[in-house]
């Protein structure tokens, strides 16, 4: 199959049937040599819709899950961010690189000849739950104002604070030293190829990511996701194309009426007691902090993410908090 290359410009889709208020989220398999902006780009120029992000970059060479965001569908990315990942992987043991994959320059090699499968097995197991991880020179993450990967291509080294990321489930599928195919699910935050490159450490020769898939972000899974050559296809986005009230469901929904539907489009907080439980009984809340929700009106339309009950400085009642509107 040949794939779109990401420098062609292709021509808006006409009467593509999508409204060009389309808003929400597309599952894209991002293909090897595409950064998440190329695919953005691809997206904006196809669709003919220019309000477009992504939610979790993908590394250029890595494949799988980029979802893809659509109109008012660029406000929740903080939302999708938080989910668990699973990705699909290789790790190249005894090769130890600048970048921890295989695109960067080799630092140092060492002899596998003495490891075994049971060895490698064992090392496996001890990654598993909550581990600390260093975010590796070659990423976004910022110290002192500047991603990492500015200070690493002008050869600079600086600290960094180790964080705790969580892996819910590592599988071995094949080992054939110095190669381990694995999948692994895992948290916000997790880097897999610094999970590579610690394994290979602990086993005392070194290691690099040489692959990755990624298979699913949250419910989002590859085999739902369009294929980007299939984006001048319409009819093939019916599986890939999620609303946001879909893409949102994980979140109990309140009902607001008449006049209090106007104000949650201004962003107003509501009276708790004004507030619904839709299709549902009502749930047992304790004012504070409250629980994140989806707003709608009395005719199902999804207005906005919210919070309550919410007892705010200078409110005598708790409140339903609006973070984020949508209608």
């Amino acid at each position: 199959m040949t794939l779109l290359s990401p420098c062609t410009d292709q021509p808006t889709i006409e009467n593509t049937g999508l409204p060009k208020s389309l808003h929400g989220v597309l599952i894209v398999n991002k293909p090897d040599g595409w950064t998440s902006h190329d695919v953005v780009k691809r997206v904006r120029t196809v669709l003919g819709i220019q309000k477009v992000g992504h939610a979790g970059t993908l590394d250029p060479h890595a494949t799988g899950v980029l979802p893809v965001l659509i109109g008012k569908g660029t406000k929740i990315a903080q939302y999708l961010l938080g989910w668990d990942k699973e990705y699909a992987a290789v790790l190249q043991l005894g090769q130890m690189t600048d970048t921890q994959d295989a695109w960067g320059a080799v630092l140092e090699e060492k002899s596998c000849e003495a490891l075994s499968e049971d060895d490698v097995r064992s090392v496996f197991m001890e990654f598993q739950g909550a581990i600390q991880q260093v975010p590796p020179m070659y990423s976004a993450v910022k110290v002192g104002g500047q991603p990492l990967y500015k200070k690493a291509r002008k050869g600079q080294t600086v600290e960094r604070q180790a964080k705790t990321v969580v892996i819910h489930d590592l599988e071995i599928q094949r080992v054939a030293i110095p190669e381990v195919s694995f999948r692994v699910a895992c948290s916000k935050g997790t880097y897999v190829r610094t999970l590579c490159a610690d394994i290979g450490d602990r086993l005392g020769v070194g290691g690099h990511l040489k692959w990755l898939q990624r298979r699913r972000v949250g419910p989002l899974h590859l085999d739902q996701a369009v294929e980007m050559e299939s984006l001048t296809d319409v009819s093939q986005l019916d599986g890939a194309w999620w609303s946001l009230d879909r893409v949102l469901e994980g979140f109990p929904v309140v009902e607001v009426n008449g006049d209090d539907a106007r104000k949650v489009l201004h962003g107003n907080a509501i009276p708790w007691t004004r507030i619904e439980w839709a299709g549902e009984k009502a749930r047992l809340t304790t004012p504070g902090e409250g629980i994140r929700v989806r707003v709608k009106n009395k005719d199902g339309f999804l207005l906005a993410l919210g919070k309550g009950p919410s007892l705010q400085p200078g409110q005598s009642e708790p409140m339903l908090v609006l973070d984020t509107v949508l209608g």
